[in-house]
């Protein structure tokens, strides 16, 4: 039976000659099987990316080790360079933020049930309770941290005292991602420093159109014939971080706003789960306010 554990290079520099070679010698130089190897140069920016998975047990040493010696190549590139080694054998490990809609947190909780997503859920955040049975149903701690309502006098100081309770426990896990699946709460801005690159967003429209709140009501008001969902990186600029994954439906004229919620949220689903995937699978390199994904 041929072990399916894999260690995983990503790798990012600015663009010049003989990249491929090097990282390629590299790897052969070791013995590593390589099972995936992607690329991307960007002309307009200068960069160049790459992915590569090789097969664990055809490597003579840890993954610690491979990581200082692939320190050292990736030194020779300078110091603008960026790159991550991981290992599919250590599991990652996800937190939820959520309110009171269930479609995209009932998704995720069916995939993981069913092996369908390579993540450990450590636990799900709540703002209001309701989803709360549904969480512990799947066998997943849920935390209800209330924020306060639009007329409370304390609105601004409670949230700031919200967020923090959200901080502490989500720091606890020290999580791999920590998914805004419907959070319908603007992250502050040193949230979204703290967590860039491991904060993902779900926005129900293909931005950059329709940002901010109710989307398909502005889309229906538009009289538009497409509608989709958004899976990005949260940043402290509203609904602009950097897109993971992106899908649309049709619409006409007879549909109602309530019909593009339905149809919606079909979309959120499937884009939510394909952009967490990838970002698990280290298929996404983030460039500036752009992404590569490699599929």
């Amino acid at each position: 039976m041929v072990d399916d554990r894999r260690y995983v290079i990503t790798f990012s520099c600015p663009d010049r000659t003989g990249i491929v070679a090097r990282i390629a010698g590299f790897l052969a130089e070791t013995g590593a099987w390589i099972v995936e190897a992607a690329y991307h140069a960007d002309a307009q920016e200068g960069w160049f990316h790459t992915r590569q998975a090789v097969r664990a047990d055809s490597v003579p040493f840890s993954v610690d080790e491979l990581r200082s010696r692939f320190a050292e190549i990736a030194a020779e590139f300078g110091p603008e360079a960026v790159w991550r080694v991981t290992d599919t054998g250590e599991p990652k490990h996800a937190v939820l933020l959520v309110t009171r809609e269930p479609h995209c947190l009932h998704d995720l909780l069916g995939r993981v049930t069913a092996g369908e997503l390579p993540v450990v859920l450590d636990a799900v955040i709540g703002n209001h309770p309701d989803l709360g049975r549904l969480v512990e149903a799947h066998g997943v701690p849920f935390h209800h941290v209330p924020f306060p309502g639009a007329k409370d006098p304390r609105k601004e100081q409670g949230k700031v005292e919200a967020f923090e309770k959200v901080r502490q426990i989500v720091e606890g896990f020290a999580p791999d991602a920590i998914v805004l699946a419907r959070f319908m709460q603007i992250l502050p801005a040193h949230l979204c420093e703290e967590w860039a690159g491991r904060a993902i967003n779900i926005h129900h429209s293909f931005l950059p159109s329709f940002a901010g709140a109710r989307p398909y009501h502005q889309a229906h008001t538009r009289g538009v014939k497409l509608i989709g969902a958004t899976c990005h990186y949260a940043t402290a600029d509203l609904d602009a971080g950097p897109i993971i994954e992106q899908d649309v439906i049709r619409v006409d004229h007879g549909d109602t706003v309530p019909d593009m919620v339905r149809r919606g949220r079909d979309i959120e689903r499937l884009v939510l789960a394909r952009g967490l995937r990838w970002h698990l699978e280290d298929r996404v390199l983030v460039h500036g306010n752009k992404t590569v994904v490699f599929r």
